[in-house]
C-alpha cells in the first residue's frame, strides 16, 4: 500500500554528534568521510567521579565518539528549576532541545502544535546518570529524582513540551529502539491515528564502565576503530548524541508546501524468533524485516540503490546482516551490486539511538543527491564470500541521480542484541511545485524573538552568520519564515529594512545590544492590556496624505473607494482625488466641509488596514470628530451612516465661520479656569488633552485677549487655525443642523469598547445617537482624562490613526507619569505617507508585544524554504555534585562541637525553635514576612495552611537533616503535618527518652491522613 495519502513525508530533521550540532555539520562531516571518535573527556571523567584505573579494560572503555560537555542546559528555556535540572538524566535533556530542533526546521512555531493529536515516539536508554546520583549521595535527598531517571519520561517531557495529545512513548527494543520508534510511528501515520509524529533516538554515556558488559561480550573495537565491513573488523566504538524526525502525512505535507527531505514508503519490524542464539544476529530475521518493507512499499530490492546497514564492523554481525541481504535479493532476484554503508563508521554506534542517526544519513544523501563514503574501509570482510558481486562500499562521494520513472530509493536497517530487526524503505521526495511569481515589500520586516535578552542577541549573531553564508536567500523569504516558523517568546526585536545590507547591518546592531529607528527590540508583558486604537481631531492632515499608501495597499485603497462611495451623496467634489491629491477639486485650505470628511476617510481606512496586519483594536477613542472615525472602526456604527454625521456636521459648521476662535494653552486647567472668569459667557474651556495642555474657545477677541494676558504670565498660548468655537457655547446656534445630520442613524452594540471623550469614560454604544454627536461638538473633549483613566487602569498599547500623529505628546504625558509607562505607535507622518512607514509602527507594535499577523505583510511574497538558525539555548551547567551532602557533613561535624546550635538539642523547645526557624528561612524565599518566633506561636498550623507545596516540604527535610545530622524520611513533613508534631518526632530521634506528648502510630504516617492533608503527595506522584 502506497501512495500520497498513505506514505510519509520527512518534513524536519535535527541531529546531534560530536562537533556536530544540526544536519548541515552533520553532511559535512559525511561528505568529508570523516570520523568524531575519540576518547572520553577528562573533565567529564571528574564529574562523574569516574576511575577506571587499572581496569583492564580502560582503553576500550575510554574509546568511544564522546560530546565534550553533557552538564549544560537551557533550564529557564524549558521552563524546569534548577534543581529538577540537575536531578535530569541528561538525555532527557538532549531529547528535549533535538525535539524542539526538529520542529523548528520543520518552519512549524510550536503553539501551533498545541492540544493537537501528535506521537512522540523515542528509543533511549539511561545514561548511567543514576550511579552519579549514588555516588554523590543526591539518592538521598533527589526530590526530582523519579522525574530524572524514568525512561519514559523521555517521551512524556516532549509531549508536555509541545502539549501534543497523541501517544507518548519511549521505546525499547536493545539497539533497534530508534528505528522501530520510527516505524511505529508511520504505522500510526499510515492507519490513519495521527497525520503528524515526533521520532527519535538518544544516546549518552555518563559512566564509560556502563560499557564492560559489550566489553566482555566481545562486541567493543580493541584498538579503538570502527571498521564496517571490512577485512580489520574486529567491533564497535560506543558514540553519544541523537537525531529526531517530524515526520507527516505526505498528501498534507505536499499541500503545505513543506519542505520534503524524503519519503517514507514502507517499513517492517520483525524478531528472529529462535532462528540464531541469542545474542547472535540472525540473517533470516534481518531479511525478514527487509522483505516486509519492501512489500509495504509495493517496490522490488532492485529498485532500492543504497542500504544503510546496521554495520556494526563486529566478527559476527557484518556477515550475518549481509548474509541477510543476500536472502533478500535471491528472493527478487536482484542483479546489480548494492551499495551499502554504515554511519557507525563515522560517528561510532549509538546503541539505541543508532537507528535515527542511520536514518538522518540517510534522508540528507537522498534529499541531496549524493552518496557519502564509508569511513575506514580497506578491504572486504574475508568472512563474506564473493563480497563485490553483491556489494559495494563507497571509498569516496558518488553523485546520486534519480531517473524518470526511477527516483532514488534507500533502506535503513537496525538490529536489536535480542533480535528484534527494523528496515525502512526511502524515496527521493516529489519534485515541489514551481513558484508563483513573487513580488517583495518595499521594506522587508525580519523580526525574532527569544526567552532571554542574551538568547536574544545571540540569536540576532546567529542569524546574521548563517545569512551572510547563504548571500542569495531573498529578504523576503527570510522575513517570511522568521515571522511564521520560529514560536514568538516575550524578549523580541524586528529589524525593518530596504535591501539586504541594511537588514545585516540591523542584526549586527540587535547582536550588539543597540538599537536604531529601524532596529527595533521591545518585551512583550506577561499581561497585555488592551489594544487602544486612538483617533486625532484636525490637524495631521496634509497634502497627498494618502497618495502612496493608495497605490501600494490594496486594502488601504479599497476602504478609501467605500469611504468616497459613503460620502458622495453629500458632497460635490471628490474625495479620492483629494485624498490621493490628483485633480484639481477643493484643497485642505478650504475649510472644515472639506477637512473632515478627508481626515475620516483616511482614519477609518488606516483602522481597516491596520485590522487586516491583525492588529485589532479591544478599545477605541477618539478626539472630536475623531470619535465618529472611532466609532465607525468599531462597528457602532456603520460606514454611511458615520459617513452621514461627518459630511453633513462639518458643512454645519461654516454658520459658524468668522465668529470664533480657539486657542492651546500650556497650563493646567485649574490656572486656566481660574482666568477665565474674566471673560464671563465670552470664553470656556473647550478642550483638555493632559495636565498641561488645554483649549479655550469662544470670541476671537476674547480668545486673542486671554493669549496676551498668558504670554504676560509667560504661559504659552497660541491661536488655532480654525475660525469658529467648537465644543462651546458657539455651536448652539447650529444645534438643528447637528442634529439633523445625524437623526435617522442606528448605533449599534460592539465587542470593541467605546471610551468617550464626552463623557471621560466607557460607553454603550448604543446611546452614540443624534444627541450624542450634539454633545460631541458642543461640550469639552475630556481626552486627558480619558486616556489618563484608562492607561492607570489597564495599560495597554496606543495606537495614534492617523496620517500624522498629532496626539503623543497628550498621550506621553499621561504615560510618563506611570510607572511602566504603556507604548505609543504612530501610523504615518506628513514626512512619510507609505506602506514602509506603515511596517515600521507594525514592527514597533511587534516588539512591545500587541498580536499582528506577519502573513498579510508578505502576502505576495512567496514563500520558499530558507535555512534558519534554530533556537540557541543558553546553557548553564546542571550537574548533581557532593556539594549538598559536603555540606550535611559539616553541618554535623559542626553541630557536635561544644556550644554548637545542634549541641543545645537537648529540649523539646530547643528542636521546636530548629524546626521554626528552618521553616521560616523557607517561607522567606517564598516572599512570606515570617520570623521563627511568629512560627513557634502557630506551631499546630499545618504546613499547608503556612503556603508549603511538596518542593518546600522537602527542602524542609533536607535542611533538619544538615541541622541535626538525622536522616528524616521525605514524607516527615506530611506525616508530622506541623511544625510542634515534627519537632516532637526530631527530638525523639535525636534523644529518645519520654515525652509529655504522644508520638504518632507509626502507622498514621499516610493512612490516617485526610484527602486535603494529602495534597502535595498526589500533586507530585508520592501516592
Amino acid at each position: 500500500m502506497s501512495g500520497a495519502a498513505t506514505d510519509i513525508a520527512v518534513v524536519g530533521l535535527s541531529c546531534r554528534f560530536p562537533g556536530v550540532q544540526g544536519p548541515d555539520e552533520f553532511w559535512r562531516l559525511l561528505a568529508d568521510g570523516a570520523s568524531t571518535v575519540g576518547r572520553f573527556p577528562a573533565s567529564r571523567a571528574a564529574d562523574a567521579r569516574v576511575d577506571l584505573t587499572g581496569h583492564p579494560d580502560a582503553a576500550t572503555l575510554t574509546t568511544g565518539s564522546f560530546l565534550d560537555s553533557v552538564d549544560g542546559f537551557d533550564a529557564e528555556f524549558f521552563g524546569v528549576s534548577a534543581a529538577e535540572a540537575a536531578a535530569m538524566d541528561p538525555v532527557q535533556r538532549l531529547g528535549l532541545e533535538l525535539a524542539w530542533e526538529a520542529v523548528e526546521d520543520a518552519g512549524i512555531a510550536a503553539p501551533a502544535l498545541a492540544g493537537r493529536e501528535i506521537d512522540v515516539v523515542v528509543g533511549a536508554a539511561p545514561s548511567g546518570y543514576d550511579q552519579v546520583r549514588k555516588r554523590t549521595g543526591s539518592d538521598q535527598d533527589d526530590h526530582y529524582a523519579a522525574l530524572g531517571s524514568s525512561g519514559a519520561l523521555i517521551a512524556n517531557r516532549i509531549s508536555h513540551l509541545f502539549d501534543v495529545r497523541g501517544m507518548s512513548l519511549c521505546a525499547d527494543s536493545g539497539q533497534s529502539s530508534s528505528l522501530v520508534s520510527l516505524a511505529l510511528t508511520c504505522d500510526r501515520i499510515r492507519s490513519g491515528a495521527v497525520d503528524l509524529a515526533l521520532a527519535g533516538g538518544v544516546h549518552l554515556i555518563t559512566d564509560p564502565a556502563s560499557g564492560t558488559a559489550l566489553a566482555n561480550l566481545g562486541a567493543l573495537s580493541p584498538d579503538g576503530h570502527c571498521f564496517p565491513f571490512d577485512e580489520r573488523a574486529g567491533g564497535f566504538v560506543r558514540g553519544e548524541g541523537g537525531a529526531f524526525v517530524l515526520l507527516k502525512r505526505l498528501d498534507l505535507a505536499v499541500a503545505d508546501g513543506d519542505h520534503i527531505y524524503a519519503v517514507v514508503r514502507g517499513w517492517g519490524v520483525r524478531s528472529g524468533g529462535s532462528s540464531s542464539r541469542m545474542p547472535d544476529p540472525s540473517p533470516t530475521g534481518q531479511a525478514s524485516a527487509v522483505l516486509s518493507a519492501l512489500r509495504a512499499a509495493d517496490i522490488t530490492f532492485d529498485s532500492v540503490d543504497y542500504v544503510e546497514a546496521h554495520g556494526t564492523g563486529t566478527r559476527l554481525g557484518d556477515p550475518a546482516e549481509l548474509a541477510g541481504l543476500r536472502e533478500v535479493r535471491a528472493e527478487h532476484g536482484r542483479e546489480r551490486p548494492l551499495v551499502v554503508g554504515s554511519v557507525k563508521a563515522n560517528v561510532g554506534h549509538l546503541e539505541p539511538a543508532a537507528g535515527l542517526a542511520g536514518f538522518v544519513k540517510t534522508v540528507l544523501c537522498l534529499d541531496r543527491g549524493l552518496l557519502v563514503p564509508n569511513p575506514n574501509f580497506r578491504a572486504p570482510n574475508p568472512a563474506v564470500p564473493d563480497f563485490a558481486a553483491d556489494f559495494e562500499v563507497l571509498t569516496a562521494p558518488r553523485p546520486w541521480t534519480g531517473e524518470p520513472g526511477r527516483p532514488r530509493r534507500a533502506g535503513v536497517s537496525s538490529i536489536g542484541m535480542g533480535g528484534t530487526n527494523a528496515h525502512l524503505i526511502l524515496e527521493q521526495a516529489p519534485e515541489p511545485p514551481a513558484p508563483a511569481p513573487a513580488q517583495a515589500p518595499a521594506v522587508v520586516p525580519w523580526v525574532l524573538s527569544a526567552r532571554t535578552d542574551a538568547a536574544l542577541r545571540d540569536q540576532a549573531a546567529r542569524l546574521r552568520d548563517v545569512l551572510t553564508a547563504h548571500p542569495a536567500q531573498p529578504t523576503a523569504a527570510v522575513g517570511h519564515a522568521l515571522a511564521t516558523a520560529r514560536t514568538t517568546f516575550a524578549h523580541r526585536a524586528a529589524v525593518v529594512a530596504g535591501d539586504r545590507a541594511e537588514a545585516l547591518a540591523g542584526l549586527d546592531l540587535l547582536a550588539q545590544g543597540d538599537t536604531s529607528a529601524r532596529a527595533l527590540r521591545g518585551t512583550a508583558p506577561a499581561a497585555r492590556g488592551p489594544v487602544v486604537f486612538v483617533f486625532p481631531g484636525q490637524g495631521g492632515q496634509w497634502l497627498g496624505m494618502g497618495r502612496q499608501l493608495y497605490a501600494e495597499s490594496p486594502v488601504f485603497a479599497e476602504s478609501v473607494d467605500a469611504c468616497a462611495k459613503a460620502l458622495e451623496p453629500w458632497l460635490d467634489w471628490s474625495l479620492l482625488d483629494l485624498v490621493t491629491g490628483a485633480g484639481s477639486g477643493p484643497t485642505l485650505d478650504d475649510g472644515d466641509a472639506v477637512v473632515q470628511p478627508a481626515l475620516f476617510a483616511m482614519m477609518v481606512s488606516l483602522a481597516r488596514l491596520w485590522r487586516s496586519l491583525g492588529v485589532v483594536p479591544d478599545v477605541v477613542m477618539g478626539h472630536s470628530q475623531g470619535e465618529i472615525a472611532a466609532a465607525c472602526a468599531a462597528g457602532a456604527l456603520s460606514l454611511e451612516d458615520a459617513a452621514r454625521v461627518i459630511a453633513l456636521r462639518s458643512r454645519a459648521l461654516s454658520a459658524l465661520a468668522g465668529h470664533g476662535a480657539m486657542s492651546a494653552v500650556a497650563a493646567p486647567v485649574s490656572w486656566v479656569e481660574e482666568r477665565l472668569t474674566r471673560w464671563p459667557g465670552r470664553l470656556s474651556v473647550a478642550v483638555v488633552n493632559g495636565p498641561e495642555s488645554v483649549v479655550i474657545a469662544g470670541d476671537p477677541a476674547a480668545v486673542d485677549e486671554f493669549t496676551a494676558l498668558a504670554g504676560d504670565d509667560g504661559v504659552r498660548a497660541r491661536r488655532i487655525k480654525v475660525r469658529y468655537a467648537s465644543h462651546s457655547p458657539h455651536v448652539e446656534r447650529i444645534r438643528d443642523e447637528v442634529l439633523a445630520a445625524a437623526t435617522g442613524i442606528t448605533p449599534r452594540e460592539t465587542a470593541v469598547e467605546f471610551h468617550s471623550t464626552v463623557t471621560a469614560g466607557p460607553l454603550d454604544t448604543r446611546r452614540l445617537d443624534a444627541s450624542y454627536w450634539y454633545d460631541n461638538l458642543r461640550l469639552p473633549v475630556r481626552f486627558g482624562e480619558t486616556v489618563d483613566q484608562l492607561m492607570r487602569a489597564r495599560g495597554g498599547v496606543y495606537v495614534e490613526v492617523s496620517p500624522h500623529p498629532i496626539l503623543q505628546v497628550a498621550m506621553a504625558e499621561a504615560a510618563d507619569a506611570l510607572p511602566h509607562p504603556p507604548p505609543l505607535v504612530p501610523t504615518l507622518s506628513r514626512h512619510d505617507g507609505s506602506l514602509a512607514k506603515v511596517v515600521e509602527s507594525l514592527a514597533a507594535l511587534h516588539v512591545c508585544g500587541a498580536p499582528v499577523n506577519w502573513k498579510a505583510t508578505f502576502a505576495g511574497a512567496g514563500a520558499p524554504r530558507v535555512p534558519l538558525p534554530t533556537y540557541p539555548f543558553q546553557r548553564r551547567r546542571h550537574w548533581l555534585t557532593a556539594t549538598d551532602t559536603a555540606d550535611a557533613a559539616g553541618a554535623r561535624a559542626e553541630a557536635e562541637q561544644p556550644g554548637s546550635r545542634a549541641a543545645e538539642l537537648a529540649s523539646p523547645a530547643a528542636v521546636l525553635a530548629l524546626v521554626c526557624d528552618e521553616t521560616a528561612a523557607l517561607l522567606r524565599t517564598k516572599g512570606a514576612a515570617l520570623t521563627g518566633a511568629d512560627l513557634r506561636a502557630r506551631s499546630t498550623e499545618t504546613f499547608k495552611a503556612l503556603g508549603f507545596d511538596s518542593t518546600l516540604a522537602v527542602e524542609l527535610r533536607n535542611r533538619l537533616n544538615a541541622a541535626a545530622g538525622v536522616r528524616l524520611a521525605a514524607t516527615v513533613a506530611f506525616s508530622r503535618p506541623t511544625a510542634h508534631e515534627l519537632a516532637l518526632h526530631l527530638h525523639a530521634l535525636l534523644a529518645p527518652q519520654p515525652s509529655d506528648e504522644p508520638e504518632p502510630a507509626a502507622g498514621s504516617d499516610l493512612e490516617d491522613r485526610s484527602d486535603d492533608d494529602l495534597y502535595a503527595l498526589i500533586d507530585r506522584g508520592y501516592v
